[in-house]
């Protein structure tokens, strides 16, 4: 019985220290590889057209990738 703490105590603690990891860097979750990029399919869905908060997220991260690469020129 005292190993099922011990370990359920390690595991605890793992968790917790990942909960602070991603408490501290604030990032979205986000699989390591695989996936559907893997695949190399843009979008689940198979509509035409990118949803408007698809394409929302999109101008924002376009934005973003700007205004970074114009302060590594800087």
């Amino acid at each position: 019985m005292i190993v099922f703490f011990a370990t359920f105590a390690i595991f605890l603690l793992v968790i917790a220290a990942m909960a602070i990891g991603y408490i501290v860097q604030r990032k979205r979750l986000h699989g390591s590889c695989g996936g559907i990029a893997a695949l190399g399919i843009d979008k689940v869905c198979n509509c035409p057209e990118p949803c408007d908060a698809r394409k929302a997220r999109m101008a924002k991260e376009a934005a973003r990738a700007e205004k970074l690469a114009q302060h590594r020129i800087l």
